[in-house]
């Protein structure tokens, strides 16, 4: 005598292997195609220059002539 449908328990089976599959073939997928990564901002060395200047590093003079170096 059949219980249900008489799929059996291969079919739930099936069910089961199915999602699996389903589930890694999704994971590979988005590990192969990586979206676009944020690239850090890119320092100038003006902008080095005005971080050194305000830290105390340099003074006026110092910052003024390697200002007028870099904008050449």
């Amino acid at each position: 005598m059949m219980w249900g449908d008489g799929y059996g328990m291969g079919w739930g089976l099936g069910m089961v292997v199915f999602w699996v599959l389903l589930i890694v073939v999704i994971v590979l997928l988005v590990r192969a195609f990586p979206g676009p990564r944020a690239e850090p901002p890119r320092r100038d060395a003006l902008d080095t220059l005005r971080e050194r200047y305000a830290a105390g590093e340099i003074d006026d003079e110092e910052f003024e002539r390697r200002k007028k170096t870099l904008e050449r």
